[in-house]
């Protein structure tokens, strides 16, 4: 098996659980085509690159996130400037924009996203950096490349467990992208998302897991009413802090990390 590549398993049938209060079907029509909308801006600003504010690059993010209908809650922040790994436990496609609306990010991103309708174009035009995740070859080069975006100053956004998990569980996060890090000399930024129905329990409704496909997970997430993403920045781990990539990941997906504790919560309504 890949070291890019580890098995997950959820799946829709076994851990996705159905929002007990649906939105009518219209409004989840609404919902989809706004999102549709926003995207296709995206795609036409997005050879602007760098020239963009980051304000504006989070602000549709957030913009994008809500109108799929689901709030956002943001506690902490990110550095602004500089070289930084973020790095997430990956629950749902709603985690990409979420990642971004913290700090505007290079996605290392799986090759077959490049084949998704309207994301797929966006994400290559925000200058992903795309993996070949049963080439266990390519991983020196794809480590060398996100080290070279690190020291170049970029932030490059990761979701170190490989697969998607529903949010109930969790992965291990896989030891590679944190040698970019390491490589780089710079600072490891933890990002905890956890999804609830606005004053509920966590819900797994936003999961995309297993043999789940888009459209079935964005008509599920449109669908649902009362949605909300949480989403903790951790303080960052500064480089040189730990003396291997085993270290640096076990302290990124620190326990103690995995539980956030809501304070000076910011809510995008």
């Amino acid at each position: 098996m890949s070291v890019w590549l580890p098995g997950a398993p959820c799946t829709p049938q076994a851990c996705v659980q159905a929002t007990r209060t649906r939105a009518g079907a219209l409004r989840a029509v609404l919902r989809l085509t706004a999102v549709a909308l926003l995207l296709l801006a995206g795609i036409v600003t997005a050879p602007l690159g760098g020239r963009l504010p980051a304000s504006v690059v989070r602000l549709w993010c957030r913009a994008l996130v809500r109108a799929a209908g689901v709030r956002v809650r943001i506690t902490g922040t990110a550095p602004p400037t500089g070289g930084l790994l973020l790095v997430a436990h990956h629950i749902s496609w709603l985690d990409v924009p979420l990642l971004a609306a913290v700090r505007p990010a290079r996605m290392l991103a799986k090759a077959e996203i490049r084949r998704w309708p309207l994301a797929g174009p966006l994400v290559a035009l925000g200058g992903a950096l795309f993996i070949e995740r049963d080439r266990l070859r390519a991983l020196p080069d794809t480590v060398a490349r996100i080290a070279g975006a690190l020291r170049e100053g970029a932030a490059v956004a990761a979701f170190p467990e490989g697969s998607t998990w529903c949010g109930r569980a969790r992965g291990r996060f896989r030891r590679a992208v944190f040698q970019a890090a390491l490589d780089a000399g710079v600072p490891v930024q933890p990002v905890r998302i956890r999804y609830r129905l606005a004053g509920g329990p966590p819900t797994t409704a936003a999961a995309f897991v297993g043999d789940d496909t888009l459209p079935a997970s964005l008509w599920r997430v449109a669908s649902a009413r009362e949605l909300l993403a949480e989403v903790e920045v951790r303080p960052v781990i500064a480089p040189g802090s730990q003396p291997d990539r085993r270290a640096l990941a076990r302290a990124a997906q620190s326990p103690r990390a995995v539980e956030p504790r809501w304070t000076h919560a910011a809510l995008v309504a």
